[in-house]
């Protein structure tokens, strides 16, 4: 055999590189990980650092996860219309008018919202007979984070409420402005909210709809859908990609129906 033919025998025989698996990365540690270790060690001391430090890194998670579903929140939470108007004769004998927006537009417009990105609100209510009332807004996240914005008022006794009804209005007032200061709503129109002069306050401007939108009874029909079928506003507005029913265009008021009477199908199974 030449030293060429030998030199290829050798070669043919060489084994093969094998390739190798890398072994697997372990995965990283949890607090909860952490605790059992201590656990394991029988050092009481060290399981308690253990604990606080889970507990600390449970509650930055939950931070965290409710600062990123607020963000969400609020690049979807729209200005608020002043939808109602105020007109009593006030204790000098003038005349007391003025727009605000009401408690029930303003749940109607963020709850769905909110609840869409994990997140919700409640008041805390606190007061004594006599006393001012205490109203705290508390928005919680699933994840367990929650931040509160507390206000306080004396009952409102204007337009010739009863103690009661006072404590009602005053109640219902804190509520309001207490949740739009928690997510940093604003409001359309003139701050003249809680006005009591003798300064008569003219109505908002009605609203011109764009060029080629629905007419008028077409937008009443498309409510009273929505209410007749318990179909979300905001989610409806949301889908038609439009901030008011007023704004949709007219071709597009058969498909925007025929929508609401699916989705009330739904709604009702």
């Amino acid at each position: 055999m030449t030293v060429i033919e030998t030199s290829t025998a050798l070669a043919e025989r060489k084994p093969r590189a094998v390739r190798r698996t890398p072994a697997p990365v372990p995965a990283a540690a949890g607090p909860l990980d952490i605790v059992r270790a201590a656990l394991e060690t029988g050092n009481v001391d060290m399981y308690r650092e253990a604990v606080a430090l889970m507990k600390e890194m449970d509650a930055f998670a939950a931070r965290k996860a409710f600062n990123n579903a607020l963000a969400d929140a609020k690049a979807q939470l729209p200005i608020i219309r002043k939808n109602k108007l105020v007109d009593f004769e006030n204790r000098a004998g003038d005349r007391t008018t003025y727009w605000h927006e009401d408690l029930a537009q303003v749940v109607d417009t963020v709850a769905p919202i909110l609840s869409s990105h994990g997140l919700s609100h409640r008041w805390r209510l606190q007061g004594k007979p006599g006393e001012p009332v205490t109203v705290t807004c508390i928005i919680s996240h699933r994840d367990g984070h929650h931040e509160e914005n507390t206000l306080s008022a004396g009952a409102d006794t204007s337009g010739g409420k009863n103690p009661i009804q006072g404590v009602k209005s005053a109640v219902s007032y804190l509520e309001r402005i207490t949740l739009m200061a928690s997510l940093g709503l604003a409001s359309k129109g003139d701050d003249d909210d809680g006005r009591s002069t003798s300064e008569q306050t003219a109505p908002p401007a009605a609203y011109e709809p764009p060029p080629g939108a629905i007419t008028e009874p077409q937008a009443d029909n498309i409510r009273e859908l929505l209410d007749s079928l318990r179909v979300s506003k905001t989610a409806f507005l949301t889908w038609a990609r439009q901030k008011r029913i007023e704004d949709i265009p007219a071709d597009h008021y058969e498909s925007c129906v025929s929508k609401i009477k699916e989705v009330g199908q739904q709604v009702r199974k």
